[in-house]
């Protein structure tokens, strides 16, 4: 069981996709000096700890197929930099948690270079190598898709050798393979050095529920006990948060070994209810999730998000409606668990897949000659004819931008917000779907929380036993002032009330 973290455990997180936050070097791709010089602006929003999509070197935009575990690429900067990234964030209270991509690597990775060449080379057993007539006989030629892989065939061939490889995201990232000890150890090597070496403060682990192949996959979960002892032996206050991109029951498993995971059926019911516009019992939903999680971890931390940088993102998922990006930030910032707020998401990025277009670069000014800018793609979907870029919110406090601040500021202030285990949470029923309210107590201070979902103005009757909740902490509806004496909500609007 793991050991208990919670005095070095975040509130509120940010993920950054590196090649598109902030150019330092004019050459148009994002990069690791570029986010120390905003280090100072993500303070000032509230970030506690930064998610960087991969930094090692890698042959591919995304970094997501690594060629060398133990330095940075080039295009982001060097080891210094990302050094000096680490200091200066540790300096205003902020973490750094590094991607680590432990399911593949690169086809060009000196690992796989060496296992391709023959049966006998010492790094063969590092990936999976079977001949068609095996493969046929596991039936395990084809798969069906999956939300974290459109792959059908995931065996590739290394011509003129008569076994395949096997990718399961892309004949570019073979699998590797935990059942050599020698990798293993590889492994161990690599979470000494950015842990105790280089002083991150945790990962976020790619893929994994896919450590091992689908034909062995009740071996994943058990990896995680070799990863975290490594973990844990390295620096026992660091942090691990997993992409177990599947349904709540088979993600609670993970939780027995790791700290957080993200929460995938939220995201997708999030998105749901904001464009259904009536709730599904999402409270009960999560009620049900936190009795599995428990189970296997009594410390476990709900890693919660609106979406990421493989989904749409929520500015486009509800139409470029700036009072739903608003509505669907308070739902986040006001539910239990540790948010993760996806870059660009407090300006209302926007972006549909395919997935460089849910990846495009940040808006920081009006000005397009601006040197911040990153340009290695040109945007579609995040331009400045869509999005109003940060410079213009920032003095505009009916922004996205300082919609977020406040929301944040509140979690962070007020007890009831910010209690990130034994999630405090229960339903209040206002007897209308088209209402979202729940009730967060806490010993100190008690709050219930209240969206309207609709299009319409809504009556609001609280229930007897929480009739001197009166107290207006937050409101989104212009008509409200610091006491709920009206008993409506506008449209799309959302409510936080205490009774002191």
């Amino acid at each position: 069981m793991l050991a208990d973290k919670s005095k070095f455990v975040p509130r509120v997180c940010y993920e950054i996709f590196v090649r598109s936050f902030c150019d330092s070097n004019g050459d148009g791709i994002g990069d690791l000096n570029g986010i120390i010089s905003k280090l100072g602006y993500l303070q000032e929003l509230g970030i506690e700890a930064i998610w960087l999509t991969p930094v090692h070197p890698s042959p591919s935009y995304h970094k997501y197929d690594v060629t060398d575990y133990c330095d940075i690429e080039p295009e982001f900067g060097t080891m210094d930099d990302f050094k000096r990234l680490l200091a200066c964030a540790h300096s205003r209270g902020i973490q750094i948690f590094l991607d680590l991509i432990i399911n593949h690597t690169s086809t060009l990775h000196p690992w796989f270079s060496e296992a391709r060449k023959d049966h006998e080379n010492q790094y063969r057993d590092f990936y999976w190598w079977m001949t068609p007539p095996q493969i046929e006989e596991l039936g395990i030629s084809e798969r069906e898709t999956s939300d974290d892989s459109q792959v059908v065939y995931p065996w590739h061939e290394n011509l003129p050798d008569t076994e395949k490889y096997y990718g399961l995201f892309y004949k570019g990232m073979p699998d590797l393979n935990y059942h050599s000890e020698t990798l293993r150890r590889e492994i161990e090597k690599i979470v000494n050095f950015w842990l105790i070496e280089v002083g991150v403060d945790g990962f976020r682990l790619d893929a994994a529920r896919h450590i091992y192949p689908e034909w062995e996959k009740e071996l994943s979960i058990e990896f995680w006990d070799f990863f975290s002892k490594a973990v844990e032996k390295a620096k026992p206050e660091a942090f691990t948060v997993a992409e177990v991109w599947a349904e709540t029951e088979e993600v609670a498993p993970y939780f027995k070994y790791l700290n957080a995971t993200f929460h995938f059926d939220l995201s997708f019911a999030l998105q749901r209810i904001l464009v259904q516009e009536h709730d599904e019992e999402i409270i009960e939903k999560l009620l049900a999730s936190y009795s599995l999680f428990e189970k296997y971890n009594p410390l476990f931390i709900d890693a919660i998000m609106l979406t990421n940088h493989d989904q749409d993102r929520i500015g486009s998922v509800v139409g470029n409606y700036t009072t739903k990006i608003k509505l669907a930030a308070s739902i986040l910032l006001t539910l239990p668990g540790q948010p993760y707020i996806y870059y660009g998401e407090e300006i209302g990025m926007l972006g549909t897949k395919p997935d460089p277009y849910i990846r495009e670069p940040f808006l920081w000014s009006e000005n397009q000659e601006d040197v911040e800018h990153t340009y290695w793609i040109n945007a579609q979907f995040s331009t400045r004819k869509q999005v109003i870029p940060l410079s213009a919110q920032q003095d505009d406090g009916n922004s996205v931008f300082n919609h977020y601040k406040t929301l944040i500021s509140l979690r962070k202030s007020e007890p009831a917000l910010g209690q990130l285990f034994a999630p405090n949470l229960h339903r209040v029923c206002l007897h209308d779907d088209q209402l979202l309210a729940y009730f967060r107590p806490h010993i100190d201070k008690s709050v219930i929380i209240i969206h309207n979902l609709s299009s319409v103005t809504k009556e609001i009757r609280l229930p007897d036993d929480k009739s001197d909740f009166h107290k207006i902490l937050f409101s989104s509806d212009p008509s409200h002032s610091e006491i709920f004496s009206q008993m409506e909500l506008a449209p799309y609007s959302s409510l936080i009330l205490s009774a002191i």
